[in-house]
């Protein structure tokens, strides 16, 4: 499945995993970019010294292309985190949480694409005025932290903003084939999936967070500002419920965050074998496709199964309009 994407990246399909903190680690980011899709390390709970060691395990695992996503608001040491990505030999630089003007030349400069999240028109205005050479179009219904305005007004609106300068990947609730083919629609050159790869062997999850996912509904999230003092799509707990209650006991990013890790309620960056960990107070981030989970599912077949639902999709467009597919 060829599209404006793949030919800019260099990948198979138009199929990019979203680079989560604490989730995408070396094993579901080389299993990602080996099956043909794009692999994006989560590098905002890292140290720079992890970051190194993480981009060198998936080197070793596939000499596919990949990237790595940290947020351009967390304070301090961007730029210097970025010449690391750069020098380990990372093909792309995805920028969340703000436009990261500052650091876009050192990127061009060593050949590197620099990729910016999106959650209105202004902010991929902004992101290619600054010389990003892709935007993420991310809805509300995306897991983590996120926007307002949804997946399906929001994409076609920046395509036709900036996708005659970049090409639009459409992300927010796109949990399978089907959203692959309705991101096409939209004007988009692929998708960026999140959610939907927590729930493989391969991630990285705190206790509880891939079995919470398989029982969530369509309705279990919550955007809540209760661990980061940003927007953020989680499963409801009752840690949500409570600064649902008490929105004055709410602080700006970063001092949310320091509260939410005191109380511990976000283990940022932990794996299976993380202390601590209560379900009803930790931060899972969701999006709202959690509710199509149905189990744990290889992340190269998920890859694989976007790619081939989508083709029976276009398919069945062409003759009936009747069938369904596989989570």
């Amino acid at each position: 499945m060829r599209t404006r994407l793949t030919e800019m990246l260099g990948i198979e399909h138009p199929v990019m995993l979203a680079g989560m903190g604490g989730v995408s680690y070396a094993p579901l980011v080389a299993a990602v970019s080996e099956a043909g899709g794009f692999g994006c390390l989560g590098a905002s709970t890292m140290s720079s010294d992890e970051m190194v060691s993480e981009i060198r395990e998936v080197r070793r695992r596939t000499d596919r292309p990949f990237g790595v996503d940290l947020l351009t608001a967390m304070p301090g040491g961007l730029e210097d985190q970025v010449r690391l990505l750069v020098e380990e030999g990372a093909s792309v630089f995805v920028a969340g949480l703000g436009v990261p003007s500052e650091v876009v030349r050192l990127c061009h400069d060593a050949g590197v694409l620099v990729v910016s999240m999106c959650g209105k028109v202004e902010h991929a205005r902004r992101a290619v005025a600054a010389g990003c050479d892709l935007v993420v179009a991310q809805g509300t219904e995306a897991g983590g932290h996120t926007g307002a305005v949804a997946t399906m007004p929001l994409v076609p609106q920046i395509v036709d903003a900036v996708g005659d300068r970049v090409p639009v990947v459409a992300a927010g609730g796109i949990f399978d084939g089907r959203g692959l083919v309705a991101a096409l629609a939209l004007g988009a050159v692929g998708v960026w999936v999140g959610t939907r790869f927590i729930a493989t062997p391969e991630a990285r999850a705190v206790p509880g967070y891939k079995e919470r996912l398989v029982e969530a509904r369509e309705d279990s999230t919550v955007v809540s500002r209760a661990y980061s003092g940003k927007t953020m799509r989680v499963l409801a707990n009752e840690y949500t419920s409570y600064f649902e209650q008490h929105p004055d006991e709410l602080q700006p990013f970063p001092a949310q965050l320091v509260r939410s890790m005191g109380d511990e309620a976000f283990h940022l960056g932990g794996g299976a074998d993380a202390g601590g960990v209560d379900p009803s107070k930790e931060a899972y981030p969701a999006g709202q496709g959690a509710g199509a989970i149905e189990g744990l599912v290889p992340a190269g077949e998920l890859v694989r199964r976007f790619v081939e639902e989508a083709e029976e999709v276009i398919e069945r467009l062409a003759t009936d309009g009747a069938g369904s597919v596989r989570h």
